[in-house]
């Protein structure tokens, strides 16, 4: 299989309730940091399948909350019908990664191998279980499997091959 295409948006956060009377919805950022989207100038808004460009009047930080007044937005009316939606942005709006660290989006596509290099399936899809992350494996040989994204599940990852290694305990089965 040839290398995932590298993602250029990414959902940075979900929207939330109105805050206040002006039309400022909390946000609650995927990433747990709120640093970067001081950088926005404007957003896809994605909800019910729809995406609509948005563009971003004012943002304040109080603590561990993201508040966001979208232009057009005054009222808690207004800012109650984008309750729901996504926040795309493009790449470089994304938090930035430290040493080690990833994108969950980029895992999507890659091919996982076993231990002597045979394609097993694809990851389609990363999931939030009630334990922490699933990743969706369509198998080659049919089906789909989740397998607990942990270290004692897949082994290592080559952004650079698109690929990333399952151990040899885990059954595919």
């Amino acid at each position: 299989m040839n290398k995932p295409p590298i993602r250029t948006h990414f959902t940075l956060g979900l929207v939330g309730p109105p805050f206040g009377l002006k039309g400022f919805v909390k946000v609650k950022p995927l990433s747990g940091e709120t640093a970067h989207f001081s950088r926005l100038k404007t957003a896809t808004l994605r909800k019910d399948g729809k995406e609509q460009t948005g563009e971003i009047a004012e943002i304040i930080t109080q603590g561990d909350t993201l508040l966001i007044r979208f232009l057009g937005v005054e009222t808690p009316e207004a800012a109650s019908l984008l309750k729901g939606a996504e926040i795309v942005a493009g790449r470089e709006f994304a938090a930035p990664l430290g040493e080690g660290e990833f994108y969950i989006e980029d895992l999507k596509g890659l091919e996982v191998t076993g231990q002597n290099g045979e394609t097993l399936g694809h990851i389609i899809e990363i999931v939030e279980g009630g334990g922490g992350f699933l990743a969706e494996v369509l198998l080659v040989l049919g089906g789909a499997k989740l397998i607990p994204f942990r270290k004692e599940f897949f082994g290592d990852i080559n952004f650079d091959l698109g690929k990333i290694e399952l151990l040899e305990f885990c059954v595919l089965d």
